[in-house]
């Protein structure tokens, strides 16, 4: 089993925050912590190797500082970061990260790191962009009926197990495309709606069956889901989508809805990939 957080930490202020955001996730779920630091040595010689340890010890400090019975264990390791990253987390429950950073993680929310850790990566990828200055008292995570949203669903589940929050399974639904001309558009479409709302509330109904420990609440509405999630994560502590799906949600990572959501959601976000997935 999976007992471990990574966390990738490069001296940054949006890195500090995805240590701390780690280290209370590392708590709540009765996980360890691994924080690692990517250190590309032959571009800086002995003098960036020292700044990679003293970053690596002050981010341990930090989460020491932050956690009670958590193992803290980090790692100093070579190479490309966004190889390296995807490679550690094969054995890792979800890999946290900053969404901008310093070197090898400049640019991360839209840059070539965050696309290329959220994009392959084994399991969930968290995006942290800064300390939460609010709490709102939910989790909100996106829906499409794909293998990977029910991956997502389940993985904002534990979450609001682990906080004691309710879960917001959000499901939106845009009009298909159809000739407009065609004879009974209107009732077609109104009929395909009908039947893709009464899907979504089925399986928010299955989840609330098999968890009955948590409070999930379904939403099911018309709009674009990028739009629809933005509205949703401007009121929750966590955002879940999964990384690919269908409508909406299709090619959730490297599409319109995930950039549009990391862009635009400053809390943090998480993007789930089933693990059978290869990375």
């Amino acid at each position: 089993m999976v007992r471990h957080i990574v966390v990738g930490v490069d001296g940054s202020v949006p890195a500090r925050a995805a240590v701390e955001w780690a280290a209370a996730d590392a708590q709540r779920r009765d996980l360890g912590l691994r924080i690692v630091h990517v250190c590309e040595q032959w571009r800086y010689g002995d003098e960036g190797t020292n700044y990679c340890a003293g970053t690596l010890a002050a981010a341990a400090d930090r989460a020491r500082d932050l956690t009670r019975d958590v193992e803290v264990t980090t790692e100093l390791l070579p190479g490309n970061v966004i190889d390296t990253l995807i490679g550690a987390s094969v054995s890792a429950d979800s890999v946290v990260l900053g969404s901008r950073g310093l070197g090898g993680f400049a640019g991360l929310v839209v840059g070539s790191v965050g696309r290329g850790v959220a994009g392959h990566a084994t399991g969930p990828v968290v995006i942290v962009r800064g300390p939460s200055a609010v709490e709102h008292g939910r989790v909100v995570a996106g829906d499409d009926g794909s293998g990977d949203s029910e991956t997502a669903v389940k993985y904002a589940v534990d979450q609001a197990r682990a906080r004691g929050l309710p879960l917001h399974v959000v499901f939106a639904w845009q009009i298909p495309i159809v000739p407009p001309l065609a004879a009974g558009y209107s009732t077609l479409i109104e009929s395909v709606r009908e039947q893709d709302f009464r899907s979504a509330a089925e399986r928010v109904a299955a989840w609330r069956e098999k968890n009955p420990d948590v409070e999930i609440v379904g939403e099911q509405v018309a709009g674009h889901p990028a739009d629809v999630l933005i509205r949703s994560g401007g009121t929750a502590d966590l955002v879940v989508v999964g990384s690919r799906g269908l409508g909406g949600f299709a090619s959730a990572v490297l599409g319109s809805v995930s950039h549009a959501v990391l862009h635009h959601v400053t809390s943090p976000v998480a993007v789930v990939r089933t693990r059978t997935h290869q990375a």
